[in-house]
Order: structure tokens, then sequence, then C-alpha cells
């Protein structure tokens, strides 16, 4: 699923400005959340939003979980198609279809 020319270029931009060594698991974990709330603020006050500043916020957050994954040693499209698997166990298709119930109440 993942483009490994945005991982490079994302490593490529990370090295040119020597910030790795602010890339603690910790600080990105901080900073995944706090542009995932920069995100949601987008939709604050009403349902209308601006693509474009939605788009920007949601790259900032891909971003961030991009790094962490690599900092981490982990492959982002690996960790989706196992949580994925896993998701599909908690929630069959003939007990989920069209519904919003939490897994441990279908």
């Amino acid at each position: 699923m993942t483009d490994d020319a945005v991982l490079r270029n994302l490593r490529e931009f990370v090295a040119e400005r020597d910030w790795a060594q602010f890339h603690s698991p910790e600080n990105l974990a901080k900073s995944v959340s706090i542009e995932a709330a920069e995100l949601l603020e987008c939709f604050q006050w009403s349902p209308d939003f601006d693509a474009d500043r939605v788009n920007e916020e949601l790259a900032d957050v891909l971003t961030y979980c991009y790094l962490l994954a690599d900092r981490l040693g982990v492959a982002p499209d690996q960790l989706v198609l196992d949580k994925l698997a896993k998701t599909r166990v908690k929630y069959p298709v003939e007990k989920a279809r069209g519904r919003s119930t939490k897994y441990d109440q279908l």
C-alpha cells in the first residue's frame, strides 16, 4: 500500500534539517495527537469545512504517523493490514453491516 518514495522523501527531509534528534517515539506520538487536534478543529463548529485546510492537516497527521512507524522500525502498511485482520474478526460482516455498535455489543 505505501509508496516507498513517501518514506524516502520524509527521511531525506528530516536528515537535511538534522531533525531526527528531536524525533523520539514520545515526541512523534505527541505530534500525531497535536496535528489530529488541528484536523479536528477544521470541523469544530460546522459540518462545512475548507478542503485545502483539511488536506493540509491530514497530511501533517499522516507525516507524523509515518515518521513514528519508521522510528519504531515497523511498516505502516503492514500495521494497517494486521489491524484490519483483527478488526475483521471483531466485526464480522453478518453482525456489523450497517451498524455502528461496538464489537462487544454485537
